[in-house]
């Protein structure tokens, strides 16, 4: 498969999976990293929080991400949801599938 088919099949797949309102990996990721964090926090489990957070970079390292800065970007995620809320923002085009002006 050439470049330019294996684009547009990329395109088409995210387009159908946009219209079914599909979430991938990341959002996934990004939603389960938020509630394990979050519930962390609230149950004053700090020790599993640090074994979690050192596993993670440990990994991240290993790919060859720079250990200190996998430690910053970690502690500032836990920072950010520390202070409550959801971190996200809304998937305006998920909910106005046919622009803000029209509603579902």
């Amino acid at each position: 498969m050439n470049l330019k088919a294996a684009r547009q099949r990329q395109k088409a797949l995210r387009d159908t999976n946009r219209r079914a309102k599909r979430p991938d990996r990341d959002d996934v990721a990004r939603v389960a990293l938020f509630w394990l964090i979050r519930r962390a926090i609230e149950k004053g489990q700090q020790m599993e929080l640090e074994k979690f957070q050192n596993k993670i970079v440990s990994m991240l390292a290993d790919q060859g991400f720079d250990e200190r800065e996998c430690d910053v970007v970690f502690d500032d995620l836990v920072a950010k949801y520390r202070t409550g809320g959801s971190p996200f923002r809304r998937k305006i085009h998920l909910i106005y599938p046919d622009g803000p002006d029209h509603e579902i």
